[in-house]
């Protein structure tokens, strides 16, 4: 796989990301689990245009993906796996866990760190919750979040498919997790024991401190439980939960330029 560049990462990400959110959009007016308050044009437009900004920001920012910093480890031999005589399959799994478990203290200490709570707060802030709140998070969170999975990828030597990969389980999980859509209760039972599901990660969404401070996880759901911070029911139900930061409501959370300005105006809630 040393042959993947990071061009054709690139293009694998973008057309999978296109492919899934098509899916979902569907499959959200075919089986919505909410009615929508605010309606999707200019949520959508402010939410996609904010994914899209941060694309070509980190790009601008940072000219090195992970899969360029995975075969600069490779090349120099630096990083725990190319150290180690392990299986690759074992290394891929590995690796996998490890982003996603890195991925959800991040999480975790970003609502616990006032001045990265402020960043982080932008994607609380939709006052809706379907496929595109899962792509709206504030550059400057974006940022902080590809360095962390850079130096990870460097620390481990992890291998390009590998990093590939969990980028794109990350983005294809964000969007699911954070979708509109109705799943069979015995179905969403049944997947919560591995993965989060919609229902399960709305509930981190909630107006309610508490329950935003539970169901951290992205991918896997057995690190809330792991930690202590799985919730399986909020206290009102999934149709009639409030969602967002109370006071933080109406068109300022739903244009493209009040989002990017939103961490450094007067904190209004936390």
């Amino acid at each position: 796989m040393n042959v993947l560049s990071a061009d054709s990462a690139s293009g694998i990400r973008l057309g999978l990301f296109l492919l899934v959110f098509l899916i979902l959009a569907m499959s959200e007016v075919r089986w919505p689990r909410r009615q929508l308050t605010a309606g999707r044009s200019k949520r959508w437009a402010a939410n996609i245009g904010l994914s899209f900004f941060n694309s070509i920001a980190i790009r601008a920012l940072i000219p090195f993906s992970g899969v360029v910093s995975s075969l600069w480890a490779q090349e120099q031999g630096f990083g725990l796996f190319n150290q180690l005589d392990w299986a690759v399959w074992f290394e891929f799994l590995l690796f996998i866990l490890l982003f996603d478990l890195i991925i959800y203290w991040q999480h975790r200490v970003f609502h616990m760190l006032p001045v990265l709570w402020r960043f982080h707060r932008v994607h609380h802030t939709d006052e809706d919750y379907d496929l595109t709140t899962g792509t709206r998070f504030h550059p400057i969170s974006i940022l902080i979040s590809t360095i962390i999975k850079i130096g990870l990828v460097i620390l481990l030597g992890a291998s390009p498919f590998a990093i590939l990969s969990a980028e794109i389980i990350l983005n294809l999980t964000s969007m699911f997790n954070h979708s509109n859509i109705r799943l069979p209760q015995q179905v969403d039972r049944v997947l919560r024991k591995i993965v989060v599901t919609p229902d399960m990660h709305r509930i981190h969404h909630s107006q309610d401190k508490i329950e935003h401070n539970c169901n951290f996880g992205f991918n896997f759901s057995f690190w809330d439980r792991c930690f202590g911070s799985y919730l399986q029911d909020a206290s009102q139900a999934q149709e009639h939960m409030a969602i967002g930061i109370v006071d933080y409501e109406g068109p300022a959370t739903r244009s493209f330029l009040s989002l990017l300005l939103q961490p450094f105006r007067s904190e209004r809630s936390a």
